[in-house]
This record gives structure tokens, sequence and C-alpha cells, in this order.
């Protein structure tokens, strides 16, 4: 007897194939997070108080990862946003876990949170949320003029929950440290200490 795959695991199949087939090459890769850090700055620019609050956290590194695509900025003394060096460690790694696009999607148009794993130093935590709820642009009518309206709302919509599950790492933050530590001398916690 067979089964039919479902129309989840169809597309999953295809993307996944698509993605071998398709793999950038590193320059394309780099060229594109070096338009993402533009972007990024641009809005940053505009907003004084994320610029003060990114000069704090200078050195600062934050790592985000999705299937195998991950990018890594680092916070400058100018108070902006720069691509961070591969040998840095991390202060601060977000790890969206559902590898399904497919399921991610049904997810956004449901209004649910994506699975996001957070881990590491829960003050530079509190500050990314910081920018993610009050530094504002409009995201989704960027990227509708480039790619349509219903792809722009779907990574507005994940935008969104990642930004949840931090603010509930954040919220939960002072209980996952050590009682000894002080709020300057936070140490990195690990995957199985934070979860989103």
């Amino acid at each position: 007897m067979s089964t039919t795959p479902s129309p989840a695991s169809f597309f999953d199949q295809i993307f996944d194939r698509i993605g071998e087939a398709l793999q950038p090459p590193g320059w394309m890769v780099h060229e594109m997070q070096h338009r993402l850090v533009l972007m990024l700055n641009h809005v940053l620019q505009q907003e004084p108080e994320a610029q003060a609050r990114l000069k704090r956290q200078a050195g600062r590194l934050v790592e985000a990862h999705w299937r195998n695509l991950s990018v890594r900025l680092v916070a400058t003394p100018a108070g902006l946003l720069d691509l961070g060096p591969i040998t840095q460690l991390p202060d601060l790694t977000l790890t969206l876990t559902e590898e399904s696009p497919f399921s991610l999607a049904r997810a956004a148009v449901r209004g649910e949170k994506p699975p996001v794993r957070i881990a590491g130093d829960v003050q530079l935590a509190a500050e990314v949320q910081w920018l993610v709820d009050h530094v504002r642009w409009d995201l989704e009518e960027d990227l509708a003029r480039v790619f349509g309206d219903a792809p722009a709302h779907a990574v507005g919509s994940v935008l969104r929950r990642m930004g949840d599950a931090m603010r509930q790492f954040v919220a939960r933050g002072p209980l996952a440290r050590d009682p000894g530590d002080t709020p300057a001398a936070t140490s990195p916690m690990g995957p199985g200490q934070a979860g989103g």
C-alpha cells in the first residue's frame, strides 16, 4: 500500500531540491549580506536612540540561522551594524528551528510564532528586543515594492514572531542566570538553557 505525500512534505522536497541545485556562490551570499547591512543601517540612521544603544554594544556579535542560511552582525562604535568576523564567537544566537518553509508560511498565515531558539547574553537580547520594538520601518511596504504583497506580508509576520520569541526570552532571563552573576557580567547560556 503506497502512501501519498502530504502537500507540505512535497513542497519541502521541492524547496530542498531547488536549494541544492541553485546554491549561490560565496561572493553572491556575501553581497546579499552586505546589502542587508546597508538596509539595516539606513533604518538605524533615522533613529538616534537606536544608534546610541548600539554604540554601547560595540563589538558584540549576533548570529542568526535558518536551515543552511546564516548571518553574523556586529555592532560598530558608530552605532551601526557590520558583518561580523567568522572567527568571533557570537554573544547572541538566534536559530529558527522550523526547517519546513511550508510550515513556516502556514504558521505565519495563522498568526503563530515560529519556533526560535535563543542562546546567549540576556542583556544583549534585551537591547536587540528594544530595537525590534522601537525602530520603526515599514519593511512590508519596502519588500512589497520588490516582491509583491503576499511574500512581503509573510516575511513581516515571521520577523514579528521572532521578536515575540526574543521578548519571552528576555522576560524570563533573570531566572536563567546564576544568582551570583551581576547584570554586567552575564555569561552566555547554552541552547539547553534557553529555548524559544
